[in-house]
């Protein structure tokens, strides 16, 4: 596997794979849209406010790694990138369209289910079912000689598994789900106050029904 991506390398990737296939004929990217690909504040997670100096450098990072290629117009002097990062005859890394679309997701968006992963998919590829989800994930999964998508314990509280992408190294799955309960304790608390204000206010709007009704 390629050398571990930082989380911005990660982000400019997937921002690179995502609009060569949802907007082709802005593709490759200058430095100004790419930034503006890897901060949008929709289907972004977590949301970045990177400056072009910092996606310059990820990007220089990446070339060094042969995974970005630099196009450069002689006459407006201005550079576009393109990923080699898969699917080019530059790469080992060759995915079907449903692996390509959840590897795409996963780089914008952290972990997700397999349900999440076919609910935001729609421009990138159409799943049948998340059973058509799960049969892609299992490939990342199981790929040879190295997996690339890890299944999470699932959060307490969560129906299914989220699944991670391994890019950016190997990941404490024990670490993952213990941040995970701390952070659901950690709200346990907020949720039973809100309750509280909930069932009170229901009290005292009871009380002034009753007071309004002895005065008529």
């Amino acid at each position: 596997m390629h050398t571990p991506l930082t989380e911005t390398e990660a982000r400019v990737i997937g921002c690179l794979i995502e609009k060569s296939i949802v907007t082709p004929d802005q593709y490759p990217l200058t430095l100004n849209a790419l930034t503006n690909a890897c901060n949008q504040k929709s289907s972004r997670n977590p949301v970045m406010s990177l400056t072009q100096g910092e996606v310059q450098h990820a990007v220089r990072e990446l070339e060094d790694k042969h995974l970005v290629r630099t196009d450069e117009n002689f006459k407006s002097r201005t550079e576009k990138y393109a990923q080699r990062f898969c699917n080019t005859r530059y790469s080992n890394l060759q995915f079907s369209d449903a692996e390509l679309a959840i590897v795409c997701l996963l780089l914008l968006r952290g972990p997700q289910t397999p349900g999440e992963l076919r609910s935001r998919s729609g421009r990138l590829h159409t799943f049948e079912d998340n059973a058509e989800v799960a049969a892609a994930l299992t490939g990342l999964a199981e790929r040879d000689p190295d997996p690339l998508v890890v299944k999470l314990p699932r959060t307490p509280g969560r129906k299914d598994s989220e699944f991670m992408h391994l890019f950016s190294g190997p990941i404490d799955v024990e670490a993952h789900a213990s941040q995970a309960r701390e952070k659901q304790a950690a709200a346990a608390p907020a949720r039973s106050n809100v309750a509280d204000l909930e069932a009170r206010l229901s009290t005292l709007e009871a009380e002034v029904a009753a007071i309004k009704a002895k005065l008529e």
